[in-house]
């Protein structure tokens, strides 16, 4: 498990004994704020991202991916909160000449769910490596990425954390480790299958080097992907497939299970591949069209 970096800590620390002073902070709060802020900072930190160069954007990628783990409305406000004021107490200490935290509001649950592609959308998504430049040695790589996202609905941070050892592509599943350090077995699709097998075979062997391990996904350095490396290259490829959407990789999740939801899949089976606890964080996924709903009820109620 990742840790934080000692400089980080110690502002944790700072802002925290503040608040106590100054907020009078009860016990449970305070531990509270730690946890919320220790996974924001961490976050950051796996994006090398430092505290001099957090801006808004990665500020509401954060909030995205929180809000997508299925979190309590009053939970996320309070994550909201703390991120403030850590930003505010380092703008007050001049630690920080900037507030990139200053408008960030109270969500609405709307606002950050991600869109849902359409199914010509997130084909052209899925071409969009090949289009443009099929001679660059990293779009075996990006294809079966943008590939793997659509066939599992998996998070960021389990796509690039997968390792070789966990894929079963013969048997048509791939091991995940979820929130908790829970596993799950996720199918498969054939497609995806194809592109990971050709990208291991014809590309990945040659980006390995002494600091790969066994991560299945390498950047140029033969390192794991980071987080900002995904969210650029998702964007990049939305450009080039004429997707005006705003899109990141957890699109590719909320569109996963909207698809099977709307094709009729059980919400229980969709629950587990998710990797969600409860079926009620699976059902912000169910934002069927309600042409779609009223067909069903059309198609198979005996007074329809």
């Amino acid at each position: 498990m990742n840790t934080l970096h000692e400089s980080s800590r110690k502002v944790l620390e700072s802002f925290l004994n503040y608040m106590l002073i100054e907020r009078n902070f009860s016990e449970n709060t305070r531990v509270s704020y730690r946890n919320d802020l220790e996974r924001y900072l961490l976050f950051m930190q796996e994006s090398a991202i430092s505290l001099q160069t957090i801006t808004p954007n990665h500020i509401e990628e954060f909030i995205t991916e929180l809000y997508s783990t299925g979190l309590e409305a009053s939970s996320m406000a309070r994550n909201i909160s703390a991120i403030r004021s850590l930003h505010k107490f380092l703008l007050t200490e001049r630690t920080l000449a900037l507030n990139p935290a200053e408008n960030l509001h109270q969500p609405k649950q709307a606002r950050y769910l991600p869109p849902v592609l359409t199914i010509d959308e997130i084909m052209r998504l899925l071409e969009a490596p090949l289009q443009q430049n099929p001679r660059s040695r990293y779009f075996l790589r990006d294809k079966s990425i943008l590939e793997l996202l659509y066939a599992t609905g998996v998070r960021v941070s389990e796509l690039i954390t997968i390792q070789q050892q966990n894929l079963y592509l013969e048997a048509g599943f791939v091991r995940i480790l979820g929130k908790g350090s829970k596993e799950r077995l996720v199918p498969v699709g054939s497609s995806a299958t194809e592109w990971v097998i050709k990208y291991q075979q014809e590309l990945r062997t040659g980006l390995a080097g002494r600091s790969s391990g066994d991560a299945l996904f390498l950047n140029a350095r033969g390192k794991q992907l980071s987080r900002m490396a995904l969210f650029s290259m998702v964007r990049n490829y939305a450009v080039i497939a004429g997707i005006e959407k705003q899109i990141s990789p957890h699109t590719f999740r909320h569109t996963f299970a909207t698809h099977l939801l709307e094709g009729g899949a059980d919400l229980r089976a969709v629950q587990e591949m998710l990797g969600h606890s409860s079926i009620s964080t699976t059902q912000i996924y169910t934002h069927i069209d309600r042409s779609f709903v009223k067909e069903v009820h059309k198609t198979f109620h005996p007074r329809g």
